[in-house]
This record gives structure tokens, sequence and C-alpha cells, in this order.
């Protein structure tokens, strides 16, 4: 059975689990969602007790419902969050929280208010990032993750090393509930590692692993070079 395959159906089985046991928050249904969960909040106050989000200048979170706590945190921080937009149809917003009304804050973290708040960067305009925070649908104890199947976040985070933002030694993180913790994930080359896992009860620190540096071009979908206009940019860049 392929890795393709057998990431389905762990996404299914945690889908299921969660809207099942009552754990899952709105939006719902979470099929096919980065899913959020109860205790999401509590996870994010975890994650930003950490000694690398409190040292980090620049932090880099997905758009997702479950890491809106997140990007929250960075804001009241006093930090510049890098904030993917939706399908990386738009690029990167960069939302600098020095400008951002602090009666504003928590609306500048929603995808809405990031829009009115932040400003399109292109990633060669970016400043470096510091931390990177992912949603997961699943994750193991020694970091593997699957997103929702559609390779946002490895893109992400490959346009961010070819472009020099991202530094090898960067930390990843993730918020989950303990649901989402699951024994096995099946590895593919792009696939990015998580360093620390958090949920609403623990931190899981999960080993050193060398991450991808670059976009698996010849593993790249079509329909994805044809919704991105980066990845066509880089393509060009990279073959001419």
């Amino acid at each position: 059975m392929n890795s393709r395959v057998l990431k389905a159906g762990i996404r299914e089985e945690v889908w299921r689990m969660m809207e099942e046991r009552g754990v899952a928050s709105f939006p719902v249904p979470v099929r096919g969602r980065i899913p959020n969960f109860k205790g999401a909040e509590r996870a994010a106050a975890l994650l930003a007790a950490d000694p690398e989000f409190e040292e980090a200048r620049v932090v880099k979170v997905n758009p997702d419902s479950p890491q809106l706590a997140v990007r929250k945190e960075v804001l009241r921080s006093g930090k510049t969050l890098v904030m993917p937009t939706p399908r990386l149809r738009g690029g990167f917003l960069l939302i600098d929280s020095r400008t951002v009304p602090r009666r504003e804050l928590e609306r500048a973290a929603t995808i809405r208010g990031a829009f009115v708040y932040g400003k399109p960067v292109h990633p060669s305009e970016l400043p470096e990032v510091d931390l990177i925070v992912l949603g997961s649908v699943a994750v193991t104890e020694d970091g593997w993750r699957v997103g929702k199947g559609e390779g946002y976040a490895e893109l992400e985070y490959a346009i961010l090393r070819t472009f020099g933002k991202v530094e090898e030694g960067v930390k990843v993180y993730t918020t989950v509930h303990e649901l989402q913790i699951t024994d096995f994930v099946p590895v593919e080359p792009f696939d990015v590692a998580v360093d620390a896992i958090f949920t609403d009860r623990r931190v899981i620190r999960c080993p050193q692993r060398r991450k991808p540096d670059r976009i698996y071009w010849e593993l790249l979908e079509e329909e994805k070079l044809s919704e991105i206009p980066l990845l066509r940019e880089l393509r060009r860049r990279s073959f001419g």
C-alpha cells in the first residue's frame, strides 16, 4: 500500500474519532480540514511559554482555525507574524504587531483581519523566520505529521528555504489534541518533521531530523503549479 493511501486512512480515522468523541470545535465537520479542537487555547499557551517562542521575533503560523490562538499569542507578544494566504494563492502576509492597534490584535490574527492589517510580501522580502508552527491532522511522537493532504505546509517550508528565509536549525512546532497523536505515519522525501508537539496537556519533544531544503519538482502535481504563482516563478528561475 502506498504512502498516499496510508496517509488518507490516518486522516479519516482521526477526523472520525474527533467528531465521535466530541473534541472537534468549529468549523465542523472537520473532514477535509486541519481540525480545530477543544483545548487549542491551552496548547497555544504552552507553546507561548516555550523558550524558542519567547526568543523568536518572527514566527510563521499556518492560517487554519486550531492555530488561531497561536497567531494571537504571536501578536500579543509583540512579534511579527508571517501567515501564508489560503492555498498560497496570494503568497504570504506579514503582520507586524507594532503597526496594529492593541484593541485590534485579536482581529489581526484571523484570516480576514490579516488581510486588513497585514501586507502581501514576496518571500524574497520577508524577514528571516525564527520559528514555524504548523497545523496537523495527525502526528507521531517522533515528529512525523500528516496534514490535510494538499501539501501546502511542505511547499511553504520549501519556498522559504529556497529564498533563504528559514535556516536548517529553525524549529518547527505543531499544536494538536491528544487524539491526533498516532503511532505511525509513512514518510515521504518532502515531509517536514516537527521538533515539538503541544497539546492541552503536555509538551512532547521530538528527535531532531534533517528537513528538506528544496522543492521536489519531480513529485509536484501540475495542478499546484497552475494554482500557485510563486511556484511557477520558482520553476522558471530553476529551469528557465
